[in-house]
């Protein structure tokens, strides 16, 4: 949790720099609420797959694609409600978002294979 914690931050702290020092036309004015997005279901996820390998660890398999399948849905919805209220600059927020979500998902499977190789 740790981790994710850190990564965030730096993530925040290169959109505060990049939004200071330069235009940041390739920046949606609704980066932080996105951040705020995937770090709140990063460390909701987390739990879910600490509670897995807790209880079972030949279901963590299971928790992790749950995990992955309901973040899907929850972003594909996140995505949703901001396209229905007509956020400014759609292709923007929906390209910001997606290399956040792309960002996040290597972080997570990076980390829980370092998990996983730790433990074996």
């Amino acid at each position: 949790m740790l981790k994710t914690t850190i990564f965030s931050a730096i993530i925040g702290i290169v959109f505060f720099l990049v939004g200071h020092y330069t235009e940041a036309s390739f920046l949606h004015s609704e980066k932080w609420t996105i951040l705020l997005f995937f770090f709140s279901f990063s460390l909701l996820f987390h739990r879910l797959i600490e509670y897995g390998m807790a209880q079972n660890r030949e279901n963590l398999v299971t928790f992790f694609l749950a995990t992955v399948v309901l973040r899907f849905i929850l972003s594909m919805v996140f995505i949703g409600i901001y396209l229905y209220l007509k956020t400014e600059q759609p292709y923007l927020f929906v390209s910001n978002f997606f290399v956040l979500y792309l960002f996040y998902t290597v972080f997570e499977i990076s980390i829980l294979y370092r998990n996983l190789r730790q433990n074996w």
